[in-house]
């Protein structure tokens, strides 16, 4: 519920604060005196876009500040949400710059307009001539038909699979695609995939291969150079070794000199031993060169699949080579596997196809089932309010795709008289008829479910006396339940409420201001009186207003 309102620097309004009780309250003022005003302001709050008009003074901000009670709304979920601090008490705040920005709060946490028009659409339910346009909404109207059929658990739970639903059906289209494309890639890929396939791809072959390639492609050279090293190291008069026998010989004789010539000895020994290893390895590689013309070929075809796969596919090493060969590989499996992906989606998407159905036709059920006690209840209010011969057609039928609200058709047409056609209730019913026919949709949701706080802007226009009588009888009767605020020119629903405030204007020297105060027992008669009979209140005028408040 709303608790309290604070207007500063608006419009007409320099300061304004006051505060709300729950139950019933009216609203009441001269033509001109500013509810339109106060409903503006209120707007602002709720998330309505403002412009530098609404200052009052341009050289000041313009502050609107809106506390309410969230306790009973379930909203915590909304504010998690939204990232939002929660409180059972939220203050919302609007602030209008003279610069024309714009900044909005709730619960002193920034907030865009988006979540601030979310949010106050939760929180009051401004009827307006525009509102009741909703009637002729088949979303409005099967929420109220839902209302009724206690849908709510069956439809959370539908919305839910329906995303589900929806979420698998973009990814077989997605499936399809890529299938499409898939096709006509195939071939291609499967192409290069098997050209690296084949080739020697892996870490340091293209190293190996090329010092593989100058060894055979130079085997000539290498056994000439190692011939000419074996020969210095075992020519009879003066190669290495015969050089290094004598050395190692001479050296032995010293050892026994000292221990001096024994060290030198060893090292004499070590570089024996060495130069000795070297010309083996130096006979064994000699040895073992020759020329191979068909390996050099094999490893020259390696290498050059190996360059040519580098220009393909604009890399230059055996690693890109490698990642691309990988992907080929998803590629061309993905491709293979995609029909039997196909398959499984569709069979996938059949079956929560069939669970929405299921559920679909229970909430259908349910909404059938309580056609007849809306269509009773409509009928019994819309005769206290003087439409006696007013009749709906309501009919609900299947239809061929899902929607947010199940898989119906839903048929709610409106005749006002005997005899007359039925039709489209924005068609065929006045503006008088349709509020009357949304205050008794309100009033009968209002039953079966938790309404945000309810303002009815001027419901009564065009009606009677004895009408808007009943039609003030209705919203009191809302107001067990829940918050409700009726702004009005009538007397006979003025009458009906818990609390009256008033809206009227006031000059102080050349400024105009608007004002608002909630009235005592004695000044709500004084209002009913002059709302009866004009500024000349008559004791009659009293009278009938005394009789009027009971």
């Amino acid at each position: 519920m709303l608790n309290s309102l604070s207007i500063q620097n608006y419009a007409l309004i320099d300061t304004l604060n006051v505060t709300f009780n729950n139950g019933f309250t009216i609203i009441t003022g001269e033509t001109g005196a500013g509810k339109s005003i106060l409903l503006g302001g209120l707007g602002l709050v709720l998330g309505k876009r403002a412009d530098l008009s609404s200052l009052r003074d341009e050289t000041k901000k313009c502050i609107i500040e809106a506390a309410f009670d969230v306790e009973k709304y379930h909203l915590k979920d909304f504010f998690i949400d939204k990232d939002l601090d929660f409180e059972e008490k939220t203050i919302i705040r609007r602030e209008i710059l003279p610069s024309g920005k714009s900044r909005a709060f709730v619960n002193d946490s920034p907030v865009t307009l988006d979540v601030l028009s979310s949010l106050g659409d939760r929180l009051i339910d401004i009827h307006s001539q525009h509102q009741t346009l909703q009637l002729a909404d088949n979303d409005f109207q099967l929420k109220v038909i839902d209302a009724l059929a206690g849908n709510g658990t069956f439809l959370i739970e539908f919305n839910k699979g329906l995303l589900s639903y929806q979420k698998t059906q973009r990814e077989l289209k997605k499936l399809i695609v890529f299938q499409e494309n898939a096709t006509k890639e195939y071939d291609y890929n499967s192409h290069l995939l098997k050209e690296l396939e084949v080739a020697p791809l892996k870490a340091g072959i293209l190293e190996e291969l090329e010092e593989q390639y100058e060894q055979l492609n130079n085997v000539e050279i290498i056994e000439e150079h190692l011939s000419k090293g074996h020969s210095l190291l075992n020519d009879e008069q003066i190669g290495i070794v015969t050089l290094l026998t004598e050395l190692k010989l001479a050296s032995s004789k010293l050892a026994a000199f000292g221990q001096q010539f024994i060290g030198l000895n060893e090292r004499i020994n070590s570089v024996f031993i060495e130069v000795d290893d070297i010309s083996s390895e130096l006979q064994t590689l000699q040895e073992n060169s020759e020329a191979n013309p068909e390996v050099l070929e094999q490893v020259n075809t390696k290498l050059q699949l190996l360059y040519n796969l580098f220009k393909k596919h604009s890399v230059g090493t055996i690693e890109e080579l490698i990642d691309i060969k990988e992907k080929l590989a998803e590629s061309v499996s993905a491709a293979d596997s995609v029909e039997s992906d196909i398959k499984s989606k569709e069979k996938e998407l059949q079956t929560k196809e069939n669970t929405l159905d299921d559920l679909a036709l229970k909430i259908r059920k349910k909404r059938n089932k309580v056609i007849p006690e809306l269509q009773k209840q409509l009928l019994e209010s819309l005769a206290q309010l003087g439409m006696p011969s007013a009749t709906f057609k309501i009919e609900i039928n299947p239809s061929p795709i899902f929607n947010a609200s199940g898989k119906d058709e839903l048929l709610f047409l409106f005749a006002a008289n005997k005899g007359s056609n039925y039709g489209d209730l924005k068609k065929v019913a006045s503006g008088g008829e349709l509020s009357r026919i949304m205050l008794t949709i309100k009033s009968i949701l209002a039953k079966y479910e938790q309404l945000p706080t309810m303002m009815f802007d001027e419901i009564d226009t065009g009606v009677s006396g004895e009408i808007s009588g009943k039609m003030g009888d209705i919203m009191k009767a809302m107001s067990v339940n829940m918050q409700v605020f009726s702004i009005t020119h009538l007397p006979q629903v003025a009458s009906k409420g818990i609390h009256h405030f008033k809206v009227y204007k006031e000059e102080e020297g050349m400024v105009t201001h608007t004002r608002m105060k909630k009235l005592s027992t004695e000044e709500r008669v004084r209002e009913l009186a002059e709302m009866l009979g004009g500024k000349d209140i008559s004791a009659s005028a009293l009278a009938h207003a005394k009789q009027l408040l009971g």
